[in-house]
């Protein structure tokens, strides 16, 4: 990969500056994307953007900043959006710094800011080299997403549909989906959501597949799929459900047929059982009935004494089968539930054992 330094004064940087809601953000003499449909919108404080404007009125060195050289000659913001858009802002009297705004400085004050030189990283290269430079450069100001990493290096036709879907703020995917998938729309993290669903954990991968698509009405159908699926299955809300990855669940149980009523049943008797510690692990349990979901309480070190001291140490399975050795130390045993959970059994002492290391492994494999 190419990487040349540059120094570049902000009146070369703010020249013919646009921000537009639609096109991005454009400086540069036009030749420069600040904010690329596929990046994020503008995150910095009042504080923050402050403390960019004090940084350069004291003639203190900003970050360096690093700008992807494309094929036309044209420049994108890879690392400084953030800073870029603050002192751009300030010069076009979008805010004030002390209740001075730029156009009430002095000419001298001006030409001051004008005049300060940003240190530039020129970056050329093929799209793998992009992102593997820009998670090395991503270490300081606002870091970015594994997901805004992604975009600033998978640009294309595709990804632009794919933000206006997905990254805006109250946009379409975030009202369908803001009550079962965390994260922020802005910071992309509905689109990285949605993207390891259908991807099957490949996003990089496919985003290169897609690339260069005119729409994400894959993506965007898929998305809408399932968590219209997830809506008609469990109906009845609970704040358990967001979070959940449930594109793999749709992917394994959408085809299947359920009774609705009855999984709400289960469901609310599992939200009830002390016994069960991770609540939203119940939605995956009722459908691949996989206890591992349910977190379920182990028995306290103070239960496994009493019930080793109440055996005297004894594994009663070497009992039945008359081995040669009955008796272990603690260390050697494990508590098991006599009546296992799933039929019932409560992590409670009277439903505990205490096994040899051996038989509580073989009972569990059957």
């Amino acid at each position: 990969m190419k990487i040349e330094l540059h120094e570049i004064t902000i009146r070369e940087v703010s020249e013919n500056y646009v921000d537009n809601a639609e096109e991005g953000v454009v400086g540069y003499g036009g030749k420069l994307n600040i904010r690329p449909k596929y990046q994020r919108e503008f995150v910095y404080d009042e504080k923050k953007r402050n403390a960019v404007i004090d940084t350069i009125v004291k003639g203190f060195p900003l970050n360096v900043m690093y700008w992807v050289k494309n094929d036309d000659g044209t420049y994108e913001v890879l690392d400084g959006q953030q800073r870029t858009i603050s002192f751009c802002q300030y010069i076009n009297g979008d805010f004030s710094v002390n209740s001075r705004g730029f156009g009430n400085l002095t000419r001298t004050e001006q030409i001051q800011i004008l005049d300060y030189k940003v240190l530039v990283y020129f970056c050329e290269g093929n799209d793998r080299e992009k992102l593997d430079w820009f998670k090395i450069i991503n270490i300081a100001g606002e870091k970015l997403t594994d997901q805004e990493l992604r975009n600033a290096t998978y640009t294309g036709t595709w990804l632009t549909s794919a933000k206006s879907i997905f990254s805006k703020t109250n946009c379409a995917a975030y009202l369908l989906s803001k009550n079962y998938v965390n994260g922020s729309a802005i910071r992309q993290d509905i689109l990285e959501t949605a993207l390891d669903w259908i991807s099957k954990g490949h996003i990089e991968d496919y985003m290169a597949m897609h690339q260069h698509d005119p729409n994400t009405n894959e993506l965007w159908i898929y998305f809408k799929n399932v968590i219209d699926w997830v809506q008609l299955t469990f109906p009845k809300y609970r704040k358990e459900m967001k979070g959940i990855n449930w594109g793999e669940l749709y992917d394994q149980f959408h085809a299947q047929t359920y009774d609705i009523s009855k999984l709400e049943e289960e469901i609310a008797k599992l939200m009830l059982d002390d016994d069960v510690t991770n609540k939203r692990g119940i939605y995956p349990y009722v459908l691949t009935r996989n206890p591992k979901h349910l977190n379920l309480r182990a028995f306290s070190e103070s239960q496994k004494r009493q019930v080793y001291e109440r055996q005297q140490g004894i594994c009663p399975h070497c009992v039945q089968e008359h081995r040669e050795k009955t008796r272990y130390e603690i260390n050697e045993m494990e508590a098991d539930h006599i009546t296992p959970w799933i039929e019932g059994g409560k992590t409670s002492i009277d439903n505990c054992q205490m096994l040899c290391k051996e038989h509580n492994r073989r009972k569990g494999e059957k």
